[in-house]
């Protein structure tokens, strides 16, 4: 069985990304890009539908310590055994052909006994390929898919694995090079491992150096950096939500999704936390994707897209695949991507303004696209929809979107006014008033002093928490203070994390069975929201508490459960790591020249915006 989703760790090569547990055992891979089919698939059921295990043997009586080298995405494993300790270092080189993964064992003292058991199944643990020898490597090959490695051990075959026990010295290193190509290209080309380390670390050396930020949380935010840089599919520009599909939201549960694409509601907040660390390049490129994706009629604009920008996600199920712990459906693709859900033109204004007012230069047909976008905005903002938490229950009239609509408009004011770009101002400036009276009059519960989920509704929405980052109430306004009062009278744990919002009674609207855990995002949309509602003490403890949730790499999932002390969902998720970035430069008041946020420091009205 798959361990915890904590007891893994990423290793990545900016197209796709590996997930290797404290075992030693790489058990997802999906080659050659994020979203193409897992030839490891042990993370979904067990070693049989797919892993690579490289670790001591016996497995009892070691202890492991796990880091990655320096700010590098290159993973140290560490044992501790009876006769010796013994080192594995994993990583992906980035590409200049085929796609691989190195994994160097190094002795440190004594002697240790080492197995390695290969168990390739191309397809999401479907197919068993026919494995042979050739040109000294060891093969799998199935329909369009071969995979080669190369290693100084000798694997037998066991049934349908190929495995051997082999002894490492202190001094000695035994390194494997695992290649993915095409089958019917001929055998890849070598790869020196001892280079490639070399090349590696230099590289993430060489990334870093545009940042400046020295601060209290520094630690936690070079990680979330590197995790947000491992998840970017660098063809593109684009960031997959998370490299993993269909870990569950609650183990055993139905809430099972496909999170190996790109939502545009990401956008702004990721540009964000580029930005304000200095990474241009990587923002102008996450801005091109965008560009690109929702270029067309604005009738058409999704939620989400494929890494190169793909409009089709179709949703299958993969039957054959027990799930991770039982839970299942496994998913493939993501239906949701038919969804309306009208925060997202919202998204796109934001991103759109927020290039501008940075100085990056979007392309003309995105500034046209802006009038088309709003004109189909005006007609349909009043319809209801699946709000951002994606939904499959009825469409709602719900707040967060209304608020995003409200933001379309402002952030087209905004544009005209500062920038100087061109546009029927007045106009948009009526529509962003009416949507502006409309939410305070029907998304806001006067008895209770708080925002709701949607019109006429008692429940509530952790998004309400973004109330005061998107300007539409400036953070002191009692409305805002009393849905802060609110959502962590309502919808915290007993430790103080956040749920989205209140699963399986009357009053839901995501129209599926079964709870989940705390959502960290929402966690630290929490801790935000403090601050800026001048609780600066309160933010900083709930924010150093949800660095404690980390697992020992520094890496988190979408969720977590505070009764099994456990994290939940796909994992590492970059809607968790970007918030992260955000909290830690405003604790710290970094770099606020680049802050998403028009509305600045704590307690600060915001110019120009509405007051209701």
């Amino acid at each position: 069985m798959p361990g915890r989703i904590e007891d893994y760790a990423l290793v990545g090569d900016l197209l796709t990304a590996a997930l290797i547990g404290r075992d030693g055992s790489l058990d997802w891979l999906c080659l050659p890009r994020f979203d193409s089919p897992a030839c490891f698939a042990a993370l979904l059921g067990d070693e049989d539908n797919g892993r690579w295990l490289v670790a001591p043997v016996p497995d009892e009586g070691n202890t492991v310590r796990r880091r990655y080298r320096g700010d590098s995405l290159v993973l140290e494993t560490e044992w501790q055994t009876p006769t010796g300790r013994v080192a594995v270092v994993d990583f992906m080189p980035r590409r200049k052909g085929a796609p691989c993964v190195v994994r160097i064992v190094e002795g440190l003292s004594g002697t240790v006994d080492l197995r390695m058991d290969l168990r390739l199944r191309f397809e999401y643990g479907s197919v068993v390929p026919w494995m042979h020898r050739t040109e000294g490597q060891l093969t799998g090959i199935a329909g369009p898919e071969s995979v080669w490695l190369s290693t100084p051990v000798e694997l037998l075959p066991d049934g349908e694995s190929h495995s051997a026990v082999f002894t490492v010295s202190a001094g000695e290193s035994v390194a494997s090079v695992l290649t993915w190509q095409a089958s019917h290209l001929p055998a890849p080309a070598p790869v020196d491992p001892f280079y490639a380390l070399r090349r590696t670390e230099e590289y993430w050396r060489e990334w870093l150096k545009p940042w400046t930020y020295g601060g209290t949380y520094r630690e936690a935010v070079v990680r979330s950096l590197i995790t947000l840089k491992a998840l970017t599919y660098e063809p593109t520009g684009a960031i997959v939500a998370a490299p993993t599909t269909s870990l569950p939201e609650l183990p055993g549960g139905v809430r099972n999704w496909d999170y190996r694409y790109c939502w545009l509601r990401d956008a702004g907040m990721t540009l964000e936390a580029m930005l304000r660390s200095g990474f241009t390049t990587e923002a102008d490129a996450w801005r091109g994707w965008l560009e690109r994706a929702v270029a067309g009629r604005p009738q058409d604009i999704q939620i989400m897209y494929g890494i190169a920008g793909e409009r089709r996600l179709t949703e299958w199920t993969a039957d054959w695949l027990p799930g991770y712990e039982g839970s299942r459906p496994v998913r493939i693709g993501n239906g949701a991507a038919a969804q309306q859900q009208l925060d997202v033109p919202g998204e796109v204004m934001e991103t759109l303004a927020l290039s501008v007012r940075s100085g990056l230069r979007p392309e003309r047909h995105l500034l046209a696209l802006q009038q088309t976008v709003l004109d189909h905005l005006e007609k349909v903002w009043t319809r209801p929809d699946q709000g951002l938490w994606e939904t499959r229950g009825a469409p709602r009239h719900h707040v967060h979107s209304k608020v995003m609509c409200w933001v379309a408009f402002d952030r087209a004011v905004r544009m005209s006014e500062e920038h100087g770009r061109p546009g029927p101002v007045a106009h948009w400036r009526e529509v962003r008033d009416r949507i502006h009276r409309e939410v305070c009059d029907r998304g806001f519960d006067p008895v209770r002093g708080t925002f709701t989920q949607f019109y006429g509704s008692r429940a509530l929405d952790a998004a309400l928490l973004l109330i005061p980052q998107t300007g539409f109430l400036p953070p002191d306004d009692p409305r805002v203070v009393g849905t802060v009062a609110a959502v962590e009278r309502e919808l915290t744990t007993d430790d103080g994390l956040v749920r989205r919002y209140s699963t399986g009674g009357n009053d839901s609207a995501d129209g599926l069975a079964g709870g989940e855990g705390a959502f960290l995002a929402c966690s630290f949309w929490l801790a935000d929201a403090l601050l800026m509602t001048g609780r600066e003490d309160d933010a900083r403890a709930l924010f150093e508490r949800l660095l404690l949730l980390r697992n020992d790499v520094g890496l988190l999932a979408e969720e977590y459960d505070p009764v099994a002390g456990r994290q939940l969902g796909n994992f590492p998720q970059a809607f968790t790591h970007v918030p992260l970035v955000r909290v830690a430069y405003e604790l710290d008041g970094h770099a606020p020249e680049h802050a998403r946020s028009p509305v600045g420091a704590p307690g600060r009205s915001v110019p120009g915006g509405s007051t209701g």
